[in-house]
């Protein structure tokens, strides 16, 4: 099987957000960087489990610049084959799933796998942007994915209030959940012979981005809390109608 998974590079969950000068981006400055978890947990495991079960080659792709490359390196040493970077600063969602489609449209993947989101942004966007310009399935969320001869799947995915079960034949876009696989941790072996693969750096394809960011905003501070006698119900209505708003 040929298989793609798309990595991101994300914040460390821990990360303090401040935004630069003009709150168009995020400030970088001491921020730690870490693959999307999604991307590496579950996406990019099940793909090596389906290649170590049927065969074939599992390519990491990943849009952005030259900073991005020591993120891919882990997939590399997490066991992917080989990797390919789109050598552009997207500005949204649908630029990445242009050039992602645009590079997969010319090597014919018969599984297109990715995170169901980003931990910074939580799109989960850009899945279907991708399925769309490839004209392929897209099954998102899925938590369970096998398949006995790549060339049928039988996917279950969660859906609000249960579970649906599918069956798709490939090419298709698939979108991964917990579930789909178990965490691996590259070893000194696998740390070492990522540095002898290959790591193609591709031009990005021409396009015009219909989305651009023109400012950031931080949610408003957190108030202090209030502390209501259980007998005052009274003020407590006042609050919730006042305040909170709720009622």
């Amino acid at each position: 099987m040929k298989l793609l998974v798309c990595v991101s590079k994300t914040p460390d969950t821990t990360t303090k957000i401040v935004f630069n000068a003009s709150k168009t981006e995020l400030d970088a400055n001491g921020v730690q960087y870490i693959m999307n978890p999604y991307d590496e947990w579950y996406a990019l495991v099940r793909a090596l489990e389906l290649k170590e079960a049927l065969g074939g080659t599992v390519t990491l792709i990943n849009v952005g610049p030259a900073d991005n490359d020591q993120v891919i390196r882990k997939g590399l040493a997490i066991g992917a084959d080989d990797a390919v970077r789109i050598d552009l600063n997207p500005q949204s969602a649908l630029s990445v799933a242009f050039q992602i489609a645009e590079y997969a449209r010319q090597e014919n993947y018969d599984i297109i796998l990715l995170g169901k989101e980003t931990i910074d942004y939580n799109g989960s966007e850009i899945g279907a942007m991708i399925a769309e310009y490839l004209d392929q399935p897209f099954i998102s969320y899925a938590s369970k994915l096998d398949t006995s001869d790549g060339k049928t799947a039988s996917i279950q995915r969660d859906i609000e209030g249960g579970m649906e079960e599918l069956e798709v034949d490939t090419p298709f876009v698939v979108s991964a959940a917990k579930g789909l696989a178990e965490q691996r941790i590259p070893n000194m072996k696998g740390i070492m012979m990522a540095k002898s693969k290959s790591l193609k750096v591709v031009a990005p394809a021409a396009f015009e981005d219909k989305a651009v960011t023109v400012q950031y905003t931080l949610p408003p501070a957190k108030s202090a809390v209030k502390m209501i006698a259980p007998d005052n119900m009274e003020e407590l209505v006042k609050l919730l109608h006042e305040e909170a708003k709720v009622i």
